[in-house]
């Protein structure tokens, strides 16, 4: 992911519906991995976040950052140097807004691998 892209304030989530199949968006924090096409979020709400079960039931998603769209698959982080590495990004990128090291310990790192940007016409 480029640069200008990470720095974006907040991406959109598209999830699907666990039970409905209708499409959930949402507005959240994110930070990107920089080496990979990965971002991170951090789920406050760990697993009874609704966007949380919704993508555990289906792991292709949707992400849109700056106005570009990107397919992606999401995954929930299980431990491991990549957990750690999850919480530092997103803690590190907005912690100037607020007290966060407690979200940070607490919250569940999902991650989500992007592909290529969809085409224009595809919507979320």
């Amino acid at each position: 992911m480029d640069e200008q892209l990470a720095r974006e304030p907040f991406c959109y989530l598209t999830t699907r519906g666990r039970r409905t199949g209708t499409p959930r968006r949402i507005e959240i924090w994110f930070a990107a991995a920089p080496v990979h096409a990965t971002i991170y979020l951090l789920a406050g709400g760990r697993e009874r976040a609704g966007w949380v079960r919704n993508l555990r039931a289906e792991p292709r998603v949707q992400v849109e950052i700056g106005g570009r769209r990107f397919d992606g698959t999401a995954r929930v982080v299980g431990g491991g140097p990549e957990d750690a590495e999850a919480r530092r990004l997103v803690y590190e990128k907005y912690r100037a807004k607020d007290e966060l090291e407690e979200w940070r310990d607490e919250a569940l790192p999902v991650a989500i691998d992007l592909g290529t940007p969809p085409s224009p016409r595809s919507r979320a």
